[in-house]
């Protein structure tokens, strides 16, 4: 059984390390969790102590098999309930973050086996991202971000690299949703922005932007 806090650091580590092919360091935990980094040195110990990390000097931290199936149960209830909040309590997408973090630390495998059932085993989150099932299996998808693409390609949109409310409001306001189909009509060479065609209109994007939309190509 893991405290809230070694839950949050498991799942930090893991996301982390889904971008690094190395060890990560106790200075990248401490960043991402905004704390410092002799918080984070007692923390490893203790998660040691659990055989859920390994730490090498100069080589970082690595979760062991045990740490990184605990990492993907907690990933899986979260976003499973962000899948509740929206399709059944009419949260908005940018809105469930905060609160799926709260709900993903609740214990019982029976209520979140029963909750992916009630939803009808849901593959993907509010924001694209894949659903592990039961088994801790990813569905993967082939995507590409949107500044990939070139004049004349075109793809559905399929997730977000930016899950911020920030973000997420903004891609509301330009009516920018999953499942919506876009067509590149121009890239600007001198900053990377893009005209597109989406729902009949045409709108136009930073390479910022760009660069946070998943698309899976048609």
């Amino acid at each position: 059984m893991f405290s809230q806090s070694e839950e949050n650091y498991i799942k930090t580590i893991y996301h982390l390390a889904s971008v690094s092919e190395k060890g990560i360091s106790t200075n990248a935990i401490a960043k991402k969790l905004e704390t410092k980094a002799s918080s984070v040195t007692d923390m490893i110990k203790k998660l040691s102590e659990k055989k859920v990390v390994v730490y090498k000097k100069y080589q970082g931290v690595t979760l062991t098999d045990f740490g990184k199936k605990t990492a993907v149960s907690i990933i899986r209830k979260h976003r499973l309930w962000e899948v509740f909040l929206v399709d059944k309590l009419n949260f908005s997408w940018d809105e469930v973050h905060e609160v799926a973090e709260q709900l993903e630390h609740i214990k019982s495998p029976k209520l979140i086996n029963e909750l992916d059932a009630f939803l009808g085993f849901p593959k993907q989150d509010p924001h694209g991202d894949p659903i592990p099932d039961k088994d801790g299996n990813f569905q993967q998808i082939e995507k590409s971000l949107l500044a990939t693409l070139v004049k004349d390609e075109a793809g559905v949109c399929v997730g977000v690299n930016d899950s911020s409310s920030e973000f997420l409001q903004f891609l509301d306001k330009q009516g920018i949703a999953l499942g919506q189909k876009i067509t590149v009509l121009e890239k600007e060479p001198f900053d990377g922005s893009l005209s597109i065609k989406l729902d009949g209109k045409t709108i136009t994007v930073s390479n910022k932007i760009a660069n946070n939309l998943y698309i899976q190509k048609l």
